[in-house]
């Protein structure tokens, strides 16, 4: 399965369009958001092109391509609107024969680990800065931000197939990451 994943959208309907467009260019099987789909939050400054009603359809026209998980600025109003699921606290996902945690790193996050065993991989966006460290037990990965990316990273996003890549929304590949083998002892 190809998988492309982003987070932090923030109500730009402008990073929305050039996501999906990315996501289109990619070929990708699936695209997980990672949270934060409509308002951009009190602690951020007003995205570019931030029209959250031209998000919802933008994002309702792709329901069947997306998952998704809840991030800490998505209510239950946004549900009201968003023809997919956008609640769920986390969906746990098996990629290359590992188990992927996937939520939005408001709650569980590498200081607030959920339960996941070594060789296990926590995903998560909110900070948005793209990460990925491998940790004592398990794998930190982050697309960082598409639309408010912070830390002088690019508008970005991964494309998960038999390897990472972070991508910035041009479709540039800026890192590329591997899996090491887990010694599961």
């Amino acid at each position: 399965m190809k998988l492309m994943i982003a987070s932090d959208i923030h109500g730009s309907a402008y990073y929305c369009d050039k996501m999906l467009e990315a996501y289109n260019r990619e070929g990708a099987d699936k695209l997980l958001l990672l949270g934060d789909i409509l308002y951009h939050g009190p602690r951020n400054d007003l995205p570019k092109g931030y029209e959250p009603k031209k998000v919802i359809e933008m994002l309702n026209n792709v329901k069947t391509e997306l998952l998704c998980v809840r991030g800490n600025c998505d209510t239950e109003v946004d549900q009201m609107v968003l023809e997919f699921p956008v609640l769920a606290e986390y969906i746990i996902l098996y990629l290359d024969n590992r188990m992927i945690f996937a939520t939005h790193g408001h709650h569980f996050n590498p200081d607030n680990k959920p339960c996941i065993k070594k060789g296990d991989i926590l995903l998560n966006g909110h900070t948005h800065v793209p990460a990925w460290e491998e940790r004592e037990d398990f794998i930190y990965v982050n697309p960082g931000s598409v639309s408010i990316p912070k830390e002088n990273s690019p508008h970005s996003y991964i494309l998960w197939e038999e390897e990472v890549l972070f991508k910035n929304l041009e479709g540039e590949v800026y890192k590329k990451a591997s899996f090491p083998l887990p010694d599961l002892k």
